[in-house]
């Protein structure tokens, strides 16, 4: 029965801050695994923003379907706390095309939660309820509104209130990442908290956190019910992650691990395709960003890490990725 239930789920990808730009979905959902993508959060304060602050964040605005060359949905992620403004944008959004809107009360940022934004709305369920009221009012069900949240801000306290605030707001779906705002990425991820916020609503909910594994995925979806999961710093440390676990589903059989070459392509790809737009040394310390992500679990990648931290030409360190 267990296993009647893993085969159905869908796989989303993560929006990441400065991480995960339409290049990097582009790159993560040419092997079929991931079913919606979110992107970058666009900031909102108090003001409309112009169109080209949008395509700066979503080009994927400028073509129809709204959606990766691979055709897979790409959803628009706004990050404030001023309802007006929220709403405001949601509408410039819904003029440009936006397929739907996400909002994003679990970024755990300093800077962010300092400035009123991210997590920092999860100690007042109420205004939870406010901003996503608001942007679910501006749309007026032409697109749908979701929302990202974690299970609290210092404590789990107000998990299920701040759950119930995004659907009684008009949400269609809940993204739940299983920490807290002050746990940041330690872990574990409490995947049977997450559980507890879906026994208290209605809409669909979505686990997120800590999947790094095949393993983790059926531990994930089986402690917190849920039907689907959003892989983030997972799918980058495992490109083929997501393909891992759709073809698991599809056939009951385990693909081979990745290999260290199969992640060294993904990056030289990366980089030539950012060379094109970006100064080398830009693109040296994008491409060491993303294989300091691939570290995570992985003593091959850890090892060629270390070897390659301290290169600085970009020619250099493409030709030393696989030795």
């Amino acid at each position: 029965m267990v296993v009647n239930l893993l085969h159905k789920g869908k796989i989303g990808l993560a929006p990441m801050e400065g991480v995960i730009d339409a290049l990097t979905r582009d790159l993560l959902t040419r092997q079929p695994g991931f079913d919606w993508t979110v992107t970058e959060f666009v900031r909102v304060v108090d003001t409309r923003l112009p169109p080209r602050v949008f395509y700066k964040h979503c080009p994927e605005l400028q073509q129809r379907p709204v959606a990766t060359p691979s055709g897979i949905p790409v959803h628009l992620q706004l990050l404030g706390s001023v309802p007006s403004a929220l709403a405001e944008n949601a509408r410039q959004a819904l003029a440009l095309g936006a397929i739907s809107v996400d909002l994003n009360f679990g970024c755990p940022a300093k800077l962010v939660n300092r400035h009123d934004g991210g997590a920092s709305l999860l100690r007042q369920p109420e205004r939870v309820y406010q901003a996503v009221r608001a942007v679910a009012d501006a749309l007026a069900g032409e697109i749908p509104v979701t929302a990202k949240i974690r299970l609290g801000f210092a404590n789990r306290r107000l998990a299920v209130t701040c759950a119930q605030a995004t659907q009684a707001g008009g949400a269609a779906r809940l993204v739940v990442h299983g920490r807290t705002r002050d746990e940041g990425y330690r872990p574990p991820a409490h995947w049977e908290w997450i559980g507890k916020v879906r026994h208290h609503v209605d809409i669909p909910v979505v686990a997120n956190g800590d999947i790094w594994t095949l393993e983790d995925y059926w531990k994930a979806r089986t402690l917190s019910g849920c039907r689907d999961v959003m892989l983030g710093r997972s799918a980058l440390a495992d490109p083929w992650l997501a393909p891992r676990i759709r073809h698991w589903q599809e056939t009951g059989e385990r693909l081979p691990e990745t290999t260290w070459a199969m992640r060294a392509s993904v990056l030289q790809e990366y980089a030539e395709h950012q060379r094109q737009q970006l100064p080398d040394r830009v693109v040296v310390s994008l491409v060491k960003q993303w294989l300091a992500q691939m570290r995570q679990g992985n003593a091959e990648a850890e090892q060629h890490f270390q070897r390659l931290k301290r290169v600085t030409d970009l020619d250099i360190l493409l030709d030393s990725l696989v030795p």
